[in-house]
């Protein structure tokens, strides 16, 4: 098993102030100094709560944004420089499934349309085979030829994400990005979405990238996870070892918040105090020093570096030299 997408050091900010001149001079730090390696054929989950760089860091990897610095690798080729033009061959190997389902379904459009679109652009099939290979793909999913004459607007919310799905299969992707795939659906439905997407992921030999903030959902989907805070990746771990032993303390608290389905089993909830600081002005040191409890004054002046305390466990903390 290789290593299908590499993402090093890469940050990204955003200009959201200006000054007397009309020239940005406040700007989000989204993501800082990003590093991790997704290896073919894994899922490999980014979590954190909401704003923490998540959803920005898998819109980079897709080249829907620029990084300001650093290097995007996809199959042993930096991506993070190409032009729009460079990037199309590359498409077809990176597809997208978004949060919000109907969002990303063109109301106007029946399904069969939506699916057909991506071979539309990155093949010279005949309109017979393409919609051959639409209604395959509808069936996959859990759909059925005859919903390809439909509109977006006659499905419910499960029934639109298996769309999503079904489009971003057409051209035989390399690379899922999943952001947020279940979030928007009844808790009924999300089950039988992850359960699909793992089937999927057995039958076309999928890699997946899949951002969430629910580590229940994680823990049942991953095989290794990066932990997100303030636009830093702060532990990096394979799933078992992740959640037999948690390093980081933001890490703890977000794991002793996951409910267990026993209500004889007692669980130390570890409540994080103070706010989040600002993204727009960084702390010198620690991002998470402020609302850890296990703080020492280093961790205000030093930023940690990325150790790795296991085989595959990476953690940036001070309480691991």
């Amino acid at each position: 098993m290789g290593t299908i997408v590499s993402v090093k050091n890469v940050s990204k900010i955003f200009p959201v102030g200006k000054n007397l001149f009309g020239k940005p001079d406040k700007f989000v730090h989204a993501v800082n100094d990003v590093s991790f390696d997704i290896q073919e054929g894994e899922t490999f989950s980014v979590v954190g709560e909401s704003g923490c760089g998540k959803s920005t860091t898998g819109r980079l990897i897709d080249h829907l944004l620029i990084p300001d610095s650093g290097e995007i690798w996809f199959e042993g080729k930096d991506i993070s420089k190409l032009s729009e033009n460079e990037m199309r061959p590359l498409r077809k190997d990176i597809q997208m499934i978004f949060q919000d389902p109907a969002g990303s379904l063109n109301p106007r459009m029946r399904v069969e349309d939506l699916v057909e679109e991506p071979l539309l652009i990155h093949t010279n099939l005949s309109k017979e085979e393409r919609m051959k290979i639409v209604h395959e793909l509808l069936e996959t999913v859990g759909l059925s030829a005859k919903h390809a004459k439909r509109y977006p607007h006659e499905f419910s919310g499960g029934q639109k994400q298996r769309i999503g799905i079904a489009r971003a299969l057409t051209v035989r992707p390399k690379l899922i990005i999943a952001d947020e795939p279940i979030s928007a659906l009844d808790v009924s439905i999300q089950a039988q979405v992850l359960n699909l997407l793992h089937e999927l992921q057995q039958k076309f030999n999928l890699t997946y990238m899949f951002i969430s903030h629910d580590l229940s959902v994680v823990e049942m989907i991953s095989d290794r996870i990066a932990v997100m805070y303030l636009g830093f990746v702060v532990e990096t771990a394979p799933k078992e070892m992740l959640y037999k032993n948690p390093s980081h303390p933001y890490t703890q608290a977000l794991l002793s918040a996951v409910p267990i389905p026993d209500p004889g089993h007692q669980k130390e909830r570890i409540i994080l105090e103070g706010d989040i600081p600002s993204t727009i002005n960084l702390p010198k040191g620690c991002p998470f020093a402020a609302r850890c409890k296990m703080c020492k004054p280093e961790c205000l002046e030093t930023r940690p570096t990325p150790k790795e305390i296991e085989p595959g466990h990476i953690v940036s903390c001070h309480l691991f030299k």
